[in-house]
């Protein structure tokens, strides 16, 4: 199974590791194709020496081969939220997760679509939610 995973670049690498940790995670459900993004050597403005043209055009291309798409929404991003919206026009199946804080609240944008949602405090919580969603959707 090919996944697309979703999580902050240029709004912030904040949650560079709770990335990585969820990317290795996923990778025991199948091939994910976007595992770059949990790299830590990834820094706010992207990959040094690759045109936006480049990135826009091959994650797209990546998005839609995936068969379904998990992002982590915690930390808000413009990318983030442009991919899940091409996801859901063609018709994949989305995975958001979010962490709660009491000065944050998730986007309605996302909490009141059709996506499958979250909240989760751990890691293990995420685990927990990310084999209810692949159990769903097989």
């Amino acid at each position: 199974m090919k996944i697309y995973f979703a999580g902050s670049i240029r709004a912030g690498r904040q949650d560079a590791d709770i990335y990585l940790q969820i990317i290795n995670y996923l990778q025991t459900k199948g091939e994910v194709l976007t595992e770059h993004i949990g790299s830590v050597s990834l820094k706010v403005m992207g990959e040094d020496g690759t045109s936006e043209k480049f990135i826009h055009d091959r994650d797209i291309n990546w998005l839609l081969e995936s068969e379904v798409i998990v992002a982590e929404v915690t930390n808000p991003s413009l990318g983030v939220g442009y991919e899940l919206g091409r996801a859901f026009e063609n018709g994949k199946k989305i995975l958001c997760l979010y962490r709660p804080t009491k000065d944050k609240k998730l986007s309605a944008m996302i909490r009141g679509s059709n996506f499958t949602t979250y909240n989760y405090k751990s890691l293990e919580e995420a685990k927990h939610y990310i084999d209810k969603f692949f159990r769903d959707i097989i």
